[in-house]
């Protein structure tokens, strides 16, 4: 059932679960609905007075861009990474003097000798690698994935110290009163370049921070990584008040929001597998689509021990299916917002190679009855 991104907020909110996992390739609308989401709760209000008190706390995009670098063009020396002041920056760093554990969370996902070195007045930080001796050392920039490790530090310092705050029961017993009114995190994609093992790292301290919350906040983390979300719905698996959902950007511009089946893991191949054969059956096949094939050889080649996955392909035409596979999974959009026209001929392709190769041949369960499906096609 299409829907608005208004209306799937409003469903997440009618949900009312502790804790709600959304799978979603990119492109299809993840940051979008944690804007959406927040101001669906708390909608601004320019003639209130006390806007300090939030009732949603979130981490996408637009949290990224309160960090900005300085890259000191004229001397090419000294690179800082300025931090944009706002609410949220300077309750983390400044009230609550963060510090330390930002540098701790940082570390572990990183680098232990890679350290932030703010400035006093927490307007900007460098980053050095310590040396252990008196040499000193040397500011460096570090990379983009490590960028976005340092800004969900920061964030998942705010988090841990929200979480302890709010879990006494007794306001008064709080050092703040600014999160009393919180009601939801909505966490979007918190740390997408990270290797298999940090990103389980990160998974499993984001659960065991959530398990460790008492109090009547909700949190929604988004995703389109399938080994983040298994990792969550595996530590989510016994913990009640728990909902799995897969957020779909349908091709007129609305959305979906669908129930994931609770007593297993998401099997990502499979899903490739299912949008195909939907994509198949409706006639709607688009460029991107040839990505979800390659995609679904690629991970087949692997398990069965093939060295290259285009040895999967018919042999008496493997050249042909494989370049026409390449041109067309090459340089793709994100598949929510692509809008590319195939021929006939590469519709009858991409059904041939789903059905005769990838369902008949390796034995992948289909998701719709064969009936449904298209007559055979060859190239």
């Amino acid at each position: 059932m299409a829907h608005t991104l208004t209306q799937i907020a409003e469903k997440l909110r009618d949900a009312d679960k502790k804790v709600q996992l959304i799978y979603a390739f990119n492109g299809s609308g993840k940051t979008r609905l944690s804007r959406e989401f927040k101001e669906f709760i708390a909608p601004k209000n320019p003639d209130s007075e006390d806007e300090s008190r939030p009732k949603v706390l979130y981490y996408n995009a637009f949290t990224e861009d309160l960090f900005y670098w300085d890259n000191d063009l004229e001397n090419d020396t000294d690179r800082r990474l300025k931090i944009q002041s706002n609410n949220y920056t300077h309750w983390v760093l400044v009230d609550q003097g963060q510090e330390l554990n930002i540098s701790t969370h940082f570390q572990r996902y990183t680098n232990d000798k890679l350290t932030p070195k703010f400035k006093e007045d927490f307007s900007e930080v460098r980053f050095a690698f310590e040396t252990g001796d008196d040499s000193g050392s040397e500011y460096v920039k570090i990379s983009k994935g490590e960028e976005s490790c340092f800004i969900w530090s920061v964030f998942y310092s705010l988090l841990d110290q929200t979480i302890s705050e709010l879990n006494k029961a007794e306001e008064t017993d709080r050092e703040t009163d600014q999160f009393n009114d919180l009601q939801y995190v909505f966490i979007d994609d918190p740390v997408s370049s990270l290797d298999d093992t940090h990103l389980i790292e990160l998974g499993v301290d984001i659960a065991k921070l959530i398990k460790s919350s008492t109090s009547e906040l909700k949190f929604i983390i988004t995703t389109h990584n399938p080994l983040f979300y298994n990792v969550l719905f595996n530590e989510f698996n016994r913990v009640g008040r728990t909902r799995k959902w897969r957020l779909e950007k349908l091709i007129d511009g609305t959305f979906n929001l669908v129930d994931q089946p609770k007593d297993s893991p998401f099997s990502y191949h499979l899903f490739l597998l299912s949008e195909l054969e939907k994509a198949i059956v409706s006639g709607q096949i688009q460029k991107f689509h040839f990505n979800f094939l390659r995609n679904i050889f690629e991970k087949a080649s692997t398990f069965l021990g093939f060295n290259k996955w285009e040895d999967l392909l018919p042999s008496d035409a493997r050249e042909s299916y494989y370049n026409r596979i390449i041109n067309l999974s090459s340089h793709s959009k994100h598949h929510g917002e692509e809008v590319s026209i195939l021929d006939e001929n590469d519709k009858r392709v991409l059904g041939f190679l789903v059905r005769e190769i990838i369902i008949k041949i390796y034995r992948f369960k289909p998701t719709i009855a064969e009936a449904e499906t298209e007559e055979n096609a060859t190239l």
